[in-house]
């Protein structure tokens, strides 16, 4: 978390010191590199962290966390506590993270268009 909070802080002074650009604050508010895949997740409708830690297995458990913590704290995705026992947490996106689905259609076919060739499996 330490090292991730420190890039943080270092690309937020630079947006800062230059002038700060929009690119520069989509990525203030998504901070956290795996917030794409996490907000991608979580369109497909709410999950549990656990459910969500196996859906993005990449993700290590500590940068899901400070992951979904700053998408939090920014408006992106809301945290729900059930008062069951043991208690259940449950991860959806606000409106806010839902409207953010459109960029990622739109990086999804930039992707397509630009994304280095998928191998094709040969017989």
């Amino acid at each position: 978390m330490e090292q991730d909070a420190a890039s943080q802080e270092a690309s937020t002074k630079t947006c800062t010191e230059t002038g700060g650009s929009n690119i520069c604050e989509v990525l203030r508010i998504l901070g956290a590199k795996w917030a794409f895949l996490v907000i991608d997740e979580l369109y497909k409708g709410p999950k549990r962290f656990k459910q969500l830690q196996r859906d993005v297995a990449i993700v290590k458990t500590q940068s899901l966390t400070d992951t979904l913590r700053h998408l939090e704290q920014n408006g992106i995705v809301l945290r729900k506590v059930f008062p069951t026992v043991p208690v259940t947490v449950e991860y959806s996106l606000t409106e806010k993270g839902k409207d953010f689905q459109t960029a990622l259609k739109e990086m999804d076919k930039w992707v397509k268009k630009w994304g280095a060739p998928q191998p094709q499996p040969t017989n």
